[in-house]
C-alpha cells in the first residue's frame, strides 16, 4: 500500500494509565521511546497497524533492538509490557500488529489516499474503454509527448491503486467477520486470489460471509477459495450458478430412482399379533409366587396322601 509520511499522537497520551503505568517501570524512558518507534514503523509498513519485515518476515526481538537502536533485553522487556496492556498483539506466526490503529492513523494522508486511488482507478477504466472502442484499429493509444518509460511506469503504478483498492474492500468485510485482521500472509493469499487465480474481490467476500455463517475461520474461507478457483469461479454470478447446481444435484440425490422396485410389505394374522403381543404376554412371577404356589401345591399332595 502507498506509504504514510506520519501518524497522530494524542496531546493527552501522557495522561493515559498505561503510559503511566509504564513510567513506573525501570528503564521507563526507553520503554516509551520504542513505543513511538513501534507507532511510526506501523505507520511506515502502512498495513493496517502491521509491523514486519515483509510479507513473510516478522520482525523478531533481535530485528527490532538493531533497528532502534536499543538493548536486547529493554526491547523484550518493552514488548512484553505492551502485549500485556494490550497496547500491541502478536499472532501465532510472530506478527506484531498494534491495537487500535485507528487512533494512530493519519486520517488526512489515508484520506488523500483515497482520492488519489480514486482517480487513478477512474483514469485506468478510461484507458480500458479507449482501447476497447479501438480495438482492431491501427490506433495507438498516448498521452500527449508521453515516454514509453513514462507509459510502463503509469502501468505499473495503476496495477499498485488497483490492487490497493481491492484490499481496502475485502479488509472490511475480513474484520466484519472474523472480528480482527488479517495478517500478512493472509493478505499475500487473497491478493494471489485476485491477481494470479483472478477472482473477483466480491468472490473473496462471499467466502468470508459463508465461513462467519457457520462460525468457521479464514481458514474455511481458503478452502472454499482453493475449490472455486479449480472449478474457474471467477465473480458472483459463477457463485450463484454453482449454489444452483448444488442444490440441484442434493434433490438428485435424495430422489428414487426411477425403475427401482418397491419393497414388499404384507400384514400379518391377527393370531401372529396377539401371540407375539408383549402385552399379552404373562409377565414372569416373582419369586414369592413361586413359594406360595410350591407351598400349596404340597398342601394338596398331603391331603391326597393321607386319603381327605
Amino acid at each position: 500500500m502507498a506509504e504514510v509520511k506520519w501518524i497522530k499522537l494524542n496531546t493527552s497520551m501522557f495522561e493515559d494509565e498505561k503510559i503511566r503505568l509504564i513510567e513506573a517501570l525501570p528503564e521507563a524512558d526507553t520503554i516509551l521511546i520504542i513505543w513511538v518507534k513501534l507507532l511510526a514503523q506501523a505507520g511506515k509498513t502502512n498495513a493496517s497497524g502491521y509491523i514486519y519485515l515483509n510479507e513473510n518476515i516478522p520482525f523478531t526481538d533481535e530485528m527490532l533492538a538493531t533497528i532502534f537502536n536499543r538493548p536486547l533485553g529493554t526491547v523484550r522487556l518493552a514488548l512484553k509490557t505492551f502485549e500485556q496492556f494490550g497496547m500491541i498483539e502478536i499472532n501465532d506466526e510472530n506478527f506484531i500488529s498494534i491495537s487500535n490503529w485507528e487512533k494512530h492513523q493519519n486520517i488526512d494522508g489515508l484520506e488523500k489516499i483515497r482520492l488519489d486511488t480514486k482517480k487513478r482507478v477512474q483514469k485506468h477504466r478510461e484507458k480500458q474503454k479507449l482501447l476497447k472502442s479501438n480495438d482492431g484499429c491501427n490506433v495507438t493509444v498516448t498521452h500527449g509527448n508521453e515516454t514509453e518509460e513514462e507509459k510502463d511506469e503509469d502501468i505499473e503504478k495503476d496495477k499498485e491503486i488497483i490492487a490497493t483498492a481491492a484490499n481496502v474492500s475485502f479488509f472490511d468485510e475480513y474484520m466484519l467477520c472474523f472480528g480482527g485482521q488479517p495478517s500478512p500472509i493472509q493478505i499475500q493469499e487473497i491478493n494471489s486470489f485476485i491477481d494470479e487465480d483472478r477472482l473477483a474481490v466480491e468472490v473473496i467476500c462471499a467466502s468470508f460471509k459463508k465461513a462467519a455463517e457457520i462460525g468457521a475461520k479464514y481458514s474455511y474461507a481458503r478452502s472454499i477459495l482453493n475449490s472455486w478457483a479449480k472449478k474457474g469461479i471467477r465473480c458472483l454470478n459463477d457463485v450463484e450458478n454453482e449454489q444452483k447446481e448444488h442444490e440441484q444435484r442434493k434433490q438428485m440425490r435424495n430422489k428414487p430412482r426411477r425403475g427401482s422396485v418397491p419393497v414388499r410389505t404384507e400384514k400379518l394374522p391377527e393370531w401372529f399379533e396377539e401371540d407375539h403381543d408383549p402385552k399379552k404376554q404373562e409377565a414372569p412371577k416373582s419369586e414369592d409366587d413361586l413359594f406360595r404356589k410350591k407351598a400349596e401345591l404340597k398342601e394338596k399332595l398331603k391331603k391326597i396322601g393321607s386319603g381327605s
